[in-house]
């Protein structure tokens, strides 16, 4: 099956590389590519790959805005500062794509004009939004140039409550520098509940502003739902979740009798894994504010069973993964978004064997993907 784009087709928009090819065929050339890349372990065994929904299943849009106050867009800006409106861009689901309207109103009411890239004038930037999928309640950022438009947001938010009650959090996100990035430091709570609830296999996660979850809910389910299946498999007794985020992976994979600590950068990501451990009532299940990547060294005693990563693009790098491998860590489940630094990161640990993995599809139309690793110490 195959999925026909009018923004495509008129060229407005390009971002889905891979939309004319049916699907069937773009999965088929993800797995065929990740077999590539991870062709030095022929015994690894490969489970059939989880696709996707082929519209409708981002859950979060990251709309830059241009136009007018009077007729904003939502979606994208050319290198010339020309807008493209994507409010109709069948990636987004109805429970999404229903708040652009309103969100539009909401810029003309507060009077907060669109940057302009090129004069380095105008006060709004982005629109971020997310979607928790299982109560259809919204995230809404406003990046902002300076905090000019401050109180004429104020002002105009109930109606923009009134005109979207699914609104549960709501911020503004202080953007200053004339630079290629999304988003600033600084974040302004316009709402007084500033946690997005995101229930996934029955597991609460609790998302703040800045932190970050799987575009692709669904997928990122079943991407849970596998490493909770192998580390019921393996049975350890201690797990570490390093990178762990809002505590996914830590969360799906602990009981009442496994200890499971997760460690992550980011103090919100790490206050918002508390509260699902809390929620759980799981008092094994614990986190840890600080550099994942800086974890070069295992204890003798105490030294966690099973360990999960899940990091950026870049990998683990060198230093981590030689204090894995010199380890006595039996296990390791590696989440990946990049099939080449996986690879890389695999070839310097060799005292483990990839044993298991599996392709899940996250973003479909795309050459990208997540791949799921479980290695064993051979």
């Amino acid at each position: 099956m195959s999925v026909h784009c009018a923004y495509f087709d008129a060229q407005r928009c390009r971002s889905c590389s891979d939309i004319e090819l049916p699907y069937a065929d773009q999965l088929a050339r993800k797995q065929l590519g990740l077999q590539k890349q991870l062709a030095d372990w022929p015994d690894l065994h490969w489970l059939p790959p989880v696709a996707s929904a082929v519209r409708g299943f981002r859950s979060k849009a990251k709309m830059a805005v241009g136009g007018s106050v009077e007729s904003p867009t939502l979606g994208l800006l050319d290198a010339q500062g020309h807008a493209e409106d994507l409010a109709d861009c069948l990636l987004y689901p109805p429970a999404l794509s229903i708040a652009f309207s309103p969100i539009k109103r909401f810029i003309g009411v507060a009077r907060l004009t669109p940057y302009d890239i090129t004069s380095r004038r105008g006060e709004l930037k982005f629109v971020l939004l997310t979607l928790a999928e299982n109560s259809g309640e919204l995230m809404l950022r406003f990046v902002l140039r300076s905090r000019e438009a401050l109180g004429r947001m104020q002002l105009a938010l109930p109606s923009l409550r009134a005109n979207l009650p699914q609104l549960r959090v709501i911020s503004v996100n202080l953007q200053p520098v004339p630079a290629a990035i999304i988003e600033g430091s600084e974040e302004i709570a316009l709402s007084e509940c500033q946690h997005l609830r995101i229930e996934l296999n029955g597991v609460p996660f609790f998302l703040r502003p800045r932190g970050f979850f799987q575009t692709n809910q669904p997928v990122a389910a079943a991407l849970y739902r596998q490493a909770q299946d192998w580390v019921s498999h393996c049975a350890p007794t201690r797990v570490w979740d390093l990178f762990c985020g809002v505590g996914g992976f830590a969360a799906h994979c602990s009981d009442e009798s496994r200890a499971v600590h997760g460690i992550e950068l980011s103090e919100e990501a790490i206050e918002g894994a508390r509260l699902c451990a809390s929620e759980m009532g799981l008092p094994k299940l614990t986190f840890e504010a600080r550099d994942a990547a800086a974890q070069l060294t295992f204890p003798v005693d105490g030294c966690p069973d099973l360990v999960i990563v899940n990091p950026p693009r870049r990998g683990i790098g060198g230093d981590l993964c030689a204090a894995l491998d010199s380890s006595s860590v039996g296990w390791l489940i590696y989440s990946s978004c990049n099939p080449v630094s996986l690879a890389a990161d695999l070839r310097r640990m060799p005292s483990l064997q990839p044993r298991e993995a599996r392709l899940l599809d996250m973003f479909p139309h795309t050459s990208h993907s997540e791949t799921l690793v479980l290695l064993e110490r051979g």
